[in-house]
């Protein structure tokens, strides 16, 4: 188990550091102590009394704010074959990720204030990257009777989910809304119509007509979402939105969000990339939730991304043994690995979209941050020093040796992507260096 070490006195020097949200976008040395950033200095010039433990030299390398994830499975309690904390945590920090959200869906569900507890507990002890949970909205996710969000926000909930689970009841829903409303507390939801569509495994369309398999339709998305928005205009509970899919979604938010109404909305990195088309080999790593759609609706997504209608980018990071995967599509466990394909991914899509590095990575930084409600994914003067230190130009091959996590499941195997991670720290420490 990785203990968490002494915190150094550190010189980052002469990397360019990149961060929109503090207008930093040039060559600089970064003086770290205690944790912090004690002083931002041009390249080049001195600190005066600051004697540094260690020195890194940065030349060549981008320096950014540590990556926050939205979403992502560490598997514990209940599903360790799966994966460990300690090997997702790792592969959080080989991506560059310093701070993370996981789902409540556990087993048991993150539904007590003891479970919440002790997941903090063990996280804290492997001394990498920071986790914050997401509660379950009801009582062992079977949404019939509404979990104490109080004691659980305590224990250190950011927020309340049913993840992936269906909640039939309308009411209880409401109920859980009002509840929240009223002590200020956000609910995260995903727009899955419990009934239509409920069988399927891939976007309804001409492919999955052609491969034989049951669709799940647009309107399994928009019809969830029209519930959701009325139910967030009348107890103006602070409303997330998991993973949108599909271009009518989108549209449906921008007029939630025109309206004025607090919702914010997240949306997976690998449906910035893929499609529908792309199972056409049955490769069950492409077996997802929500399904890939068409090339219309993963325009769309990157288009809402570019212009702020969707707010930030995460991983959906979902670890998944070789056996749930090893069967055919519509047998085989939905969920892709990606905490470790983050930042090159979202690379990716800023280069594709012509947008600067600088504005496109508070998608992963800031913009998840303030949704955590978390003063982090910024570099500033006196700020926690969670950085991430990367190579943009770097090529590197996506293969099962090169991937941290204990699961497997990505469409990228295979893939070249620019952009590798070198160093990350959190609270001023190292917890992951590239051996080159």
């Amino acid at each position: 188990m990785t203990k968490p070490q002494p915190v150094p006195r550190l010189l980052l020097k002469g990397g360019h550091v990149i961060d929109a949200t503090s207008s930093l976008d040039g060559l600089a040395d970064l003086y770290l102590a205690n944790g912090s950033i004690v002083a931002i200095r041009p390249a080049g010039q001195s600190f005066e009394g600051f004697q540094p433990d260690e020195v890194l030299e940065l030349a060549g390398l981008k320096v950014v704010p540590g990556l926050v994830d939205l979403s992502a499975r560490l598997r514990e309690p209940g599903f360790e074959y799966k994966a460990t904390l300690e090997s997702e945590m790792m592969a959080a920090a080989a991506g560059g990720v310093t701070r993370l959200a996981c789902p409540p869906d556990t087993d048991p569900p993150l539904d007590e204030p003891g479970l919440v507890e002790m997941l903090k507990h063990r996280a804290r002890n492997l001394g990498l990257v920071h986790v914050h949970p997401l509660g379950a909205l009801t009582l062992g996710l079977k949404g019939e009777q509404l979990t104490e969000m109080a004691e659980l926000t305590e224990a250190g909930c950011i927020g309340f989910s049913q993840s992936v689970c269906p909640l039939l009841d309308t009411q209880v829903l409401y109920r859980a809304m009002q509840y929240a409303s009223s002590f200020n507390l956000s609910v995260w939801m995903y727009a899955r119509d419990p009934w239509l569509g409920a069988s399927g495994v891939a976007h309804s369309g001409a492919m999955a007509g052609r491969l034989g398999l049951a669709g799940i339709p647009v309107a399994n998305e928009t019809l969830r979402l029209y519930t959701l928005f009325e139910l967030c205009r009348i107890t103006g509970v602070r409303l997330h939105i998991c993973r949108l899919s599909s271009a009518a979604g989108v549209e449906l938010l921008r007029q939630a969000k025109a309206e004025g109404l607090p919702i914010s909305a997240d949306v997976a990195v690998h449906h910035l990339h893929l499609t529908d088309v792309d199972i056409g080999d049955y490769n069950a790593n492409l077996r997802v939730d929500p399904p890939f759609r068409g090339q219309r609706d993963r325009q769309a997504l990157r288009d809402a991304l570019a212009d702020g209608t969707i707010d930030a980018i995460c991983s959906d990071h979902s670890p998944v043994d070789d056996d749930a995967k090893q069967l055919p599509f519509g047998e085989a466990e939905p969920g892709v690995t990606g905490l470790e394909l983050l930042l090159p991914l979202t690379l990716q899509w800023a280069a594709e979209q012509k947008l600067s590095m600088g504005d496109a990575l508070t998608r992963v930084t800031a913009k998840p941050a303030a949704i955590l409600g978390r003063n982090a994914g910024r570099i500033q003067e006196g700020g926690q020093a969670d950085l991430c230190v990367f190579a943009p130009d770097e090529p590197w091959l996506v293969t099962i040796d090169t991937l941290k996590s204990q699961g497997r499941n990505t469409p990228f195997i295979g893939r070249e992507l620019l952009g590798r991670t070198r160093t990350t720290l959190v609270e001023g420490r190292p917890v992951f260096r590239l051996n080159v």
